[in-house]
């Protein structure tokens, strides 16, 4: 048996393979396909401070070796999840961490603070891809101040691990990085998806009610690993991969440009049972390289 183990911060899992935020419900819908207990962390649906409807209807689009959505964080709000989700799901023998989004500084930190009073939830992921109201609607995490500003704000209302989920749509995500890595993050989490649309020629009409969206799946994984590799080169924080993440080999090659552990999402949607395939496949490589602990892999690319 390798040793399939790595740790993000206070974070101990079991293996490096994750469920990304918005693509695996809250868990349990997956439990027919999957045994959530061998996983090494679920990340439930990205949860707001208040319920939100989401965007209207339609709000998710196929593309080429990808797939657009405009979902807009639809959820029940933070005190449903501690009422009703958490109930059911605390138990559970995995690292639950919750995806806390927001549209101003002072909701990030309250919906952080009431997630920490929750005994089995050791992380929470946070989502800076979100449009700051007070700011005209530019995403948190487009801009070194901005991102910290937010980062800091919860790290003093957030005791416990705290990951931050960097947005794509910049042209520096190493400065990003760097800027949360010093206003308080425990590790970084990317890449979110990247803006994008899709236009019906026979309508000439948008395919999405908001016109634009956020792009997942296969297209964005050169992406993905460019900006993993640039982020570990640039902070001494752990970093979880994901972006376009279908099989074993693609998350093999995420932990060789830097990533420590993955997220899968749009596979998900694809093949249920996708994520305990890549743990299957992960540990068959390394059998198969010799090599005795997944972490071992780590910013191993070797480029001269």
């Amino acid at each position: 048996m390798k040793d399939l183990s790595v740790s993000i911060h206070d974070l101990h899992l079991q293996n490096p393979v994750m469920t990304a935020s918005g693509t695996f419900g809250y868990g349990e819908e997956f439990a027919d396909f999957v045994d959530l207990e061998k996983l090494g962390g679920i990340i439930v649906k990205g949860t707001t401070l208040h319920a939100r409807e989401g965007n209207p209807y339609p709000r998710m689009a196929e593309t080429a070796s990808g797939m657009l959505n405009a979902v807009g964080l639809q959820n029940k709000g933070v005190d449903y999840f501690i009422e009703h989700i958490y109930p059911k799901i605390k138990d559970l023998k995995t690292n639950i961490l919750v995806n806390v989004s927001g549209s101003t500084v002072e909701d990030y930190m309250a919906c952080a603070e009431k997630i920490a009073g929750l005994a089995q939830i050791p992380a929470i992921e946070l989502n800076i891809s979100c449009p700051n109201v007070k700011a005209g609607g530019m995403a948190f995490g487009t801009s070194c101040s901005e991102a910290a500003r937010v980062v800091s704000a919860v790290r003093k209302v957030y005791p416990k691990t705290l990951v931050v989920k960097l947005s794509p749509n910049v042209t520096d995500i190493a400065s990003i990085a760097q800027a949360v890595e010093e206003a308080g993050a425990d590790a970084v989490s990317l890449i979110n998806t990247l803006l994008g649309m899709a236009v019906n020629a026979e309508t000439q009409r948008p395919v999405l009610s908001t016109i634009t969206g956020g792009l997942s799946g296969p297209c964005v994984k050169p992406i993905a690993l460019r900006m993993v590799w640039q982020v570990y080169h640039a902070v001494k924080i752990p970093i979880i991969g994901l972006g376009g993440i279908m099989n074993a080999t693609d998350a093999i090659e995420f932990m060789l440009a830097g990533a420590s552990a993955v997220q899968i999402g749009t596979g998900n949607f694809i093949d249920p049972a996708v994520s305990m395939k890549v743990v299957e496949g992960i540990e068959a490589y390394l059998e198969r390289k010799n090599i005795s602990a997944v972490k071992d892999l780590v910013g191993q690319l070797k480029v001269d």
